[in-house]
């Protein structure tokens, strides 16, 4: 073991999901590096609050009676029970597994949830499932690593690499 790995632990891993294929490639990782080191692994997903801008798009998930009530609870309760039905039984090597699913702008919330939960290492997929975010708000991950007070990891599919000309 090299001096530089000896000295790199986490404990409080972030995994985030936006219930994308790369997404779940990340997944695999976070498990690992949890299992790696041991640590408690954050699951994530953020329901996507970009009404104030684009309010005619999503009119339909706004309650009208609470401005501060973007969603609503079923759905806030559906995407957790997506969240824990998708991955809660793939959770057994871990030592403590956290589901969590806030409303915002992915980023923010992304960022927010590491900050307030002393988060270590965030992984995440290199890119996600809304096209129409990414043109509106650009790239979650991007974000996230430029605003993270830790380290991120991105995960690809190799799939869609880059294919250099020639």
């Amino acid at each position: 073991m090299g001096e530089e790995e000896a000295m790199v632990q986490y404990s409080n891993i972030l995994y985030c999901s936006d219930f994308s294929e790369e997404a779940e490639m990340a997944f695999h990782h976070a498990v690992d590096f949890c299992q790696r080191y041991g640590a408690q692994l954050h699951m994530l997903h953020v329901l996507h609050s970009g009404y104030k801008y684009m309010r005619h798009v999503v009119d339909e998930y706004v309650n009208e009676d609470k401005e501060e009530q973007v969603v609503d609870d079923e759905l806030l309760a559906q995407a957790e029970s997506d969240l824990k039905s998708r991955y809660g039984d793939r959770l057994q090597e871990c030592n403590q597994a956290v589901f969590a699913v806030r409303v915002g702008v992915p980023f923010v919330e992304i960022v927010r949830y590491a900050r307030e939960h002393k988060v270590d290492f965030i992984v995440m997929g290199a890119s996600g499932s809304s096209e129409l975010d990414k043109q509106t708000f650009g790239s979650t991950v991007e974000n996230v690593a430029r605003r993270a007070h830790c380290h991120v990891m991105a995960i690809r599919n190799p799939e869609l690499a880059f294919k250099l000309p020639g």
